[in-house]
């Protein structure tokens, strides 16, 4: 008897759900409509609004609806008590060789990136690779939207090797070819890193002329320029010549001034070049990190002229005792092309070994290098230049030389973005692709609102949102995202104001961050309570010359 009671039961309450269903309207309510709808959150749309309560709906990758959604989705995500945002965009990236090898790039993901775009080292391969080398990210998959700029110095390369000299009309026009081929196989513009030969090795004209061949195809011209520290301001200049004599917009590297005598002077100065540039109409803006070392190569402390000739003639004359008492002279007194490193730092003390490459002097690392030398009974000079040319690889180095003010200063000013100038890394919880130690490749992107924003009050929520996502966007060209808006791709990033905090630092460079709750990428869930999910929904980010 019972069990006829619940058959009975059972039934009626079908044929109810089937009336119910059957209604127009109903339907919808009862049925997902959706793929994801994120409720409850306090979105904030990325264009520097306040946030508004609202929840925000996904379908085929792209936003749908934001307001009060009625409909289910078939993923549904409370972010009640949670802030809402796009996802958040690097603007100086260099993960170009990595994600060929690992696709999931869970350090940038979980620092909230969902668009990376590779910097001044350019592609990872030469500009005839470039169509396969896109096409092979699309077939093995990537977890973050990726595009890529490629490097005047790989045309010059292609043409002139490492000499240090300027082209002939001839060997100009071939690498004119090169950078063509480049921007017509999806480069986003041209990059140079003008204080590492053989890049430094070239001139102002040269770089205009290669800039106008990326400028015919809306391509962009971003640089590490020339001189980060006393020359800061005449380095600015030149960037913006090149820009404004080529034709294209201009993006300046990891904005710094890195010089201890400039400090508090130098920043604002860049700014008033920056401004009267954009007042007669040369489009010019810059990207940044937020800690006051940057990191590259140990090689940086030696005078470019030496580098003439490549690697190999590098090494021989760093044997020669008198070629090294004259590069040990040029540090105190300078050397044409070449930005002092060791002066902007302040002093060997100040320049801090993160990576050896040779297992008998990783044992140095962590130590500054007036420690080292001390250990060695060595110059400081010699010291250094005697772990580069022991290294099996890039000997790397962080060089504390930026003021906390200045960063405070450049990030007031309208037209910065965030750009970490770090890599994915390989392995979570390893040393970025770079093989640079440095809390960058884990922080850069939550530190702007735990420190910058909640800390110190030095924008507003929205506008540190904004610097990060539609600002960026908006500058890259980077069409259909940056924002939270009906039609565009849906790139989201759920984060818990109070409780977001970059975890890494120069001693604990990979601790991954806190608070971030959900990366989306593409209307995937690719990050899911701090967790990777495996998913590689992301795009290849074209640049405008595209044709193949």
């Amino acid at each position: 008897m019972n069990e006829i009671r619940r058959i009975c039961v059972s039934t009626f309450i079908g044929l109810v759900l089937l009336m119910l269903l059957s209604v127009p309207g109903l339907a919808q309510i009862y049925q997902p409509v959706y793929d994801i709808v994120i409720r409850n959150g306090r979105v904030l749309d990325g264009a520097g609004n306040p946030w508004i309560a609202a929840d925000v709906a996904i379908k085929d990758g792209r936003f749908v609806k934001i307001g009060r959604i009625e409909e289910k989705g078939k993923t549904e995500i409370d972010a009640r008590g949670r802030y809402v945002s796009p996802g958040w965009i690097d603007s100086m990236d260099q993960s170009g060789y990595v994600l060929p090898q690992n696709g999931l790039a869970e350090n940038k993901l979980l620092m909230g990136v969902t668009t990376a775009i590779g910097g001044e080292g350019g592609t990872p391969v030469p500009a005839e690779q470039v169509t396969e080398y896109f096409a092979g990210l699309e077939r093995s998959g990537i977890s973050i939207n990726f595009g890529s700029y490629f490097s005047e110095t790989q045309a010059r390369e292609a043409v002139l090797g490492n000499d240090s000299r300027a082209p002939s009309p001839e060997e100009l026009e071939r690498m004119k070819a090169i950078m063509d081929l480049a921007m017509r196989s999806g480069a986003m513009g041209m990059t140079t890193a003008l204080i590492y030969p053989p890049s430094s090795f070239a001139k102002t004209p040269e770089l205009i002329e290669m800039a106008k061949v990326a400028g015919r195809y809306g391509g962009i011209y971003a640089s590490h320029i020339r001189d980060e520290g006393k020359g800061l301001v005449g380095a600015v200049d030149e960037a913006i010549e090149i820009g404004e004599k080529g034709g294209l917009p201009v993006e300046i590297f990891h904005l710094k001034a890195a010089y201890q005598p400039g400090w508090g002077k130098l920043m604002n100065e860049v700014g008033i070049k920056v401004n009267d540039a954009r007042s007669r109409g040369v489009d010019v803006a810059a990207d940044m990190y937020l800690y006051t070392a940057g990191g590259t190569g140990l090689e940086a402390t030696i005078p470019s002229w030496a580098f003439d000739g490549g690697p190999d003639k590098l090494l021989e004359r760093l044997k020669d005792p008198k070629i090294r008492e004259r590069l040990k002279g040029e540090i105190k007194t300078g050397s044409p092309g070449w930005w002092n490193i060791v002066e902007a730092s302040g002093g060997w003390a100040n320049i801090v070994l993160v990576n050896a490459q040779n297992k008998d002097n990783a044992k140095y690392e962590g130590k500054n290098l007036a420690q080292i030398a001390a250990e060695m009974n060595k110059d400081p000079a010699d010291a250094a230049w005697d772990l580069v040319s022991q290294g099996n690889g890039r000997v790397l180095a962080i060089y504390h030389m930026m003021s906390e003010q200045d960063v405070e200063t450049a990030l007031k000013f309208p037209w910065t973005s965030i750009g970490s100038d770090a890599g994915a890394a390989l392995k979570l919880g390893k040393v970025d692709g770079l093989g640079l130690a440095h809390p960058r490749s884990y922080g850069n992107f939550p530190r702007l609102i735990a420190e910058y924003v909640r800390k110190r009050h030095v924008l507003t929520l929205p506008d540190a949102i904004r610097k990060m996502t539609s600002w960026p966007a908006t500058r890259l060209r980077i069409d259909s995202r940056g924002m939270i808006k009906e039609g565009l791709w849906a790139d989201v990033v759920i984060f818990d104001y109070d409780k977001i905090q970059d975890e890494s630092t120069y001693e604990s460079p990979y601790r991954t961050p806190t608070g971030i709750d959900y990366v989306l990428v593409n209307g995937q869930v690719v990050i899911d309570h701090g967790k990777h999910t495996g998913a590689k929904p992301g795009h290849v980010i074209y640049g405008p010359g595209r044709r193949n």
